[in-house]
């Protein structure tokens, strides 16, 4: 049996995590960390990490990039197995956690969903093929709620397409103060915010007369609930690196 800490845990994705945890066999939530301790769960949650009393196998991060620091340290320090699967994370927490890696393991991906690994592996494919005649843009759809845009997904495809190109494509958030037309050498990235929206992506390449669209709806949360718990089963006693989900696709 894995013992996971849930960081995050009293948050949405946090609840939903639990829940399907509590479904499995192979591992468990046996204590989370989390500012909120309102919430009643079957485990005990810490507000303070050095109060953690609980062994456990792995952590699950699913919380704000206001926690990473915090909870690197305690899991450099226990020598604990991270799955971190907070977004917004900026290019100095990413790197902590590549500092981490040389230490512990740790599984870092920007999205736990199956389906959208693929879609990156698709849309790489296609970006090759379409470089010369096909521009290139992003759409991503969120819910009213999501407080980074765009999101790390978005940002993520677009640098999985970037590194497949020949020629480096420069970043164009918004339109709106750029008047003139769109050069050959960028990719637009839209973020839409509005109501429940899960998550949708969609890569647009648009060529002369023709236009080829990539697109991934999640219709849940739960999509990157079991993500991020196949992540932690992948995780554990794996040997010091950083680890993602074409590791752990590769691994089936």
């Amino acid at each position: 049996m894995i013992n996971i800490l849930l960081s995050g845990c009293n948050g949405r994705m946090g609840q939903v995590i639990t829940r399907l945890a509590s479904q499995r066999d192979d591992l468990k939530i046996a204590a989370g960390y989390d500012q909120n301790t309102s919430i009643q769960n079957t485990y005990p949650v810490f507000s303070d990490l050095s109060k953690c009393d609980v062994n456990v196998d792995v952590i699950i991060d699913f919380s704000h990039p206001a926690a990473l620091d915090s909870l690197m340290s305690y899991a450099i320090t226990k020598k604990v197995p991270a799955v971190v699967a907070t977004t917004g994370l900026s290019n100095l927490q990413i790197q902590v956690l590549k500092d981490a890696s040389k230490r512990i393991p740790v599984f870092f991906s920007a999205n736990m969903s199956l389906g959208v690994n693929l879609l990156i592996d698709l849309v790489k494919k296609a970006a090759r093929v379409l470089e010369k005649d096909f521009d290139i843009e992003i759409v991503e759809k969120h819910h009213n709620q999501k407080i980074d845009a765009p999101s790390g997904t978005a940002l993520a495809i677009a640098d999985a397409i970037n590194t497949s190109l020949e020629q480096q494509q420069e970043y164009i958030y918004d339109r709106h103060s750029r008047r003139k037309k769109r050069s050959k050498t960028e990719i637009g990235i839209h973020a839409v915010r509005g109501g429940t929206i899960v998550g949708d992506h969609s890569v647009i390449f648009a060529g002369n007369d023709e236009i080829i669209e990539i697109n991934h709806t999640a219709m849940s949360k739960e999509i990157f609930a079991v993500g991020s718990l196949n992540a932690a089963a992948f995780l554990y006693k794996k040997n010091p690196g950083m680890y993602n989900m074409d590791d752990l696709i590769q691994s089936k």
